[in-house]
């Protein structure tokens, strides 16, 4: 099933089978037969998006606005997939122009038992990498969310599916556009676990044990809203890696503050692994007050030493387009550029 779903072809045509509302697209592979490539990209229409079958983490992806760069851009694409995947697999997408990010967390044990834990919005992203998520996912359709969150419970008995895992998708307009399905426990998991009290890393844990879940859908009450602030070493606005030693870590603290981190004071931040190097999670009974106390953990947090992204994430959550939920997933590449410019 990870295989099944670690394939983002196979994924969509399962999903698809599944009742999981999806992106139009290729249905397949791209193939040699370039007529039937540029007949089905003006049946999706453009602008389309060719991605890596076996891609991940924002590579292998590219937008193509008219049907004269379409040949090339598959081409390169190919290459890029090959190179980075060791598959050249690439198949087509229509491109949707201002979509947010909304994913879906799911556990399934091997007794039949599936369950969801919410949705969450992780719109907030630079180069395809997830900066800021929150839960729920705000300013949704809600019949629209039961009805997601309901098919993708589906999906995993559908497919066999167990463990922890979540179902990405593009909202827009009211509408869930499947995207992939990652097969873990994500990085972000922890603003589930503010609002609906469930420890998700646990259950993985007794899943990969053979036992059942510890809860029910039934059992679970969603309260109140979480954000989480992924704080890198790196510019934070150049996003250039910044590895050294931190001289001072001084984390927040207080009621609905929650802090992921391996730091300490001395601690050298090597230059071979990613950049994240905390999580600070805020829960709040409301979004406002979920920003408020993000606000003050963010101005309490010390990282010295080394550069981090804590200025960008203190502006975000004083953002008025982030307060207003006026955002898509090209929202914060456009605010940085505008920083940049200002600098």
């Amino acid at each position: 099933v990870i295989r099944l779903m670690g394939n983002k072809v196979s994924a969509i045509e399962a999903m698809k089978k599944a009742g999981v509302p999806t992106v139009p697209g290729s249905d397949g592979p791209v193939t040699k037969d370039v007529k039937k490539t540029l007949e089905t990209a003006r049946r999706i229409g453009y602008p389309v998006i060719i991605k890596a079958a076996s891609g991940g983490g924002g590579r292998g992806m590219q937008v193509v606005h008219t049907e004269a760069a379409l040949l090339n851009a598959i081409q390169v694409t190919q290459s890029e997939a090959k190179a980075a995947f060791g598959d050249p697999t690439v198949y087509l997408e229509k491109f949707l122009e201002h979509p947010r990010h909304v994913e879906v967390q799911v556990l399934a044990d091997d007794h039949g038992n599936v369950i969801h834990i919410g949705d969450r919005d992780c719109s907030l992203q630079r180069r395809h990498q997830k900066v800021l998520e929150e839960a729920p996912a705000p300013k949704v359709d809600e019949a629209a969310r039961q009805k997601v969150l309901e098919a993708c419970v589906n999906a995993c008995k559908a497919i066999g599916y167990s463990g922890a895992g979540t179902f990405e998708f593009l909202y827009q307009d009211g509408q869930y556009y499947f995207i992939e399905m990652n097969t873990r426990v994500q990085v972000e998991h922890p603003v589930s676990e503010m609002i609906s009290g469930v420890d998700i890393v646990k259950e993985q844990l007794l899943i990969a044990s053979g036992e059942p879940l510890s809860v029910r859908q039934e059992d679970i009450v969603f309260r109140g809203h979480a954000i989480e602030c992924r704080i890198n070493a790196e510019h934070p606005i150049k996003f250039t890696p910044h590895p050294g030693t931190i001289t001072h870590y001084h984390p927040p603290g207080g009621f609905g503050v929650r802090v992921d981190s391996h730091l300490y004071s001395g601690y050298t931040v090597p230059p071979y692994y990613d950049s994240l190097i905390a999580k600070v999670i805020c829960w709040g009974e409301d979004r406002a007050s979920a920003l408020r106390r993000m606000k003050v953990a963010l101005n309490e947090m010390l990282v010295e030493g080394i550069t981090t992204n804590i200025a960008l994430h203190r502006r975000l959550v004083r953002d008025g387009n982030v307060k207003n939920v006026d955002f898509t997933i090209h929202y914060l590449e456009k605010l940085i550029k505008d920083l940049e410019a200002s600098i």
